[in-house]
C-alpha cells in the first residue's frame, strides 16, 4: 500500500529524514515511536503528501505521488488520505454532522451520499446521539471521534495519525486505541500512528522506532 525509497529531508542546514525506507501491507496498523525532534511527524507529512521530501520516492497505491501536478496531488489526497492530528481542528460553528462532511463536499461527491455516510461512520464511532451537537458541547473523546469520522469520509485507502491520542485522558485514549483496530476490520484501512504512547504502539501490528532521521531496523 505505501513504498518509500531513501526519503530525506532538511531544513537549512538541520538534515531531518537521512535515507528512511519503508514498505506498508495494504491493511497493516504500524506505529512509529521515537524521541522529540527524531522525524516522525515530518516523515507523516511526506507520507501525506503535506511535504515534499528533498530526495526519494513515495508510492502510494502503486501511484508515485510526487510526479501528480499540484491540482492531481490534491484531489490523490483528498480520495485516498485520511488524517488524524493530536488536536482535532473542528470548525467550531459546525456541527459534529457538517464537519465530518466538509472532505466529502470538497471532493464534490452528492450531498446524499456525504452525509449518509457521515452518519453512518458517527453511528459506528458511538456518536448517534451527538450529530447536531456543535464541539463546543462535546467532550475532548467526542470531538477526537468526530476528527476521525472525518478522516474517513472519503474512504480513504490510508489513515495517517499523529499523536491521536496525546490531548486525551487515559479512559479516552484507550477507546480510540482500540477504535483504530475496529477500523482496520470493518474497512479495510492501512492505519500509520505515530505515538508516544507505548500502549499503543504494542498494539499495532508492527512497532517501529525512528531515531535521529532513521527508521532503526
Amino acid at each position: 500500500m505505501i513504498k518509500a525509497s531513501k526519503i530525506t529531508k532538511s531544513y537549512g542546514s538541520l538534515k531531518v529524514l537521512k535515507g528512511i525506507d519503508l514498505e506498508i501491507a495494504s491493511g497493516e496498523i504500524v506505529s512509529i515511536m521515537g524521541d522529540s525532534g527524531a522525524g516522525k511527524t515530518t516523515l507523516l507529512q511526506i507520507l501525506g503528501t503535506l511535504e515534499n521530501p528533498d530526495g526519494g520516492i513515495v508510492e502510494i497505491k502503486g501511484q508515485d505521488i510526487f510526479l501528480l501536478s499540484q491540482k492531481k496531488l490534491a484531489k490523490f489526497r483528498n480520495e485516498n488520505i485520511g488524517f488524524v492530528f493530536q488536536f482535532h481542528h473542528l470548525l467550531p460553528e459546525f456541527t459534529a454532522l457538517e464537519n465530518v462532511c466538509i472532505p466529502g463536499f470538497i471532493g464534490k461527491r452528492k450531498k446524499e451520499e456525504v452525509e449518509a455516510y457521515a452518519k453512518e461512520l458517527l453511528t459506528l464511532l458511538g456518536l448517534k446521539d451527538r450529530m447536531e451537537h456543535k464541539p463546543s458541547a462535546m467532550s475532548g473523546g467526542e470531538q477526537q471521534r468526530v476528527a476521525v469520522a472525518r478522516a474517513l469520509i472519503n474512504k480513504p485507502a490510508v489513515v495517517l495519525a499523529d499523536e491521536p491520542t496525546g490531548n486525551l485522558d487515559t479512559k479516552n485514549a484507550e477507546e480510540l486505541h482500540q477504535l483504530f483496530f475496529t477500523l482496520r476490520d470493518k474497512l479495510g484501512c492501512t492505519i500509520v500512528v505515530i505515538t508516544h504512547n507505548p500502549d499503543l504502539a504494542k498494539l499495532a501490528d508492527r512497532q517501529l522506532r525512528m531515531t535521529d532521521g532513521l527508521l532503526d531496523s
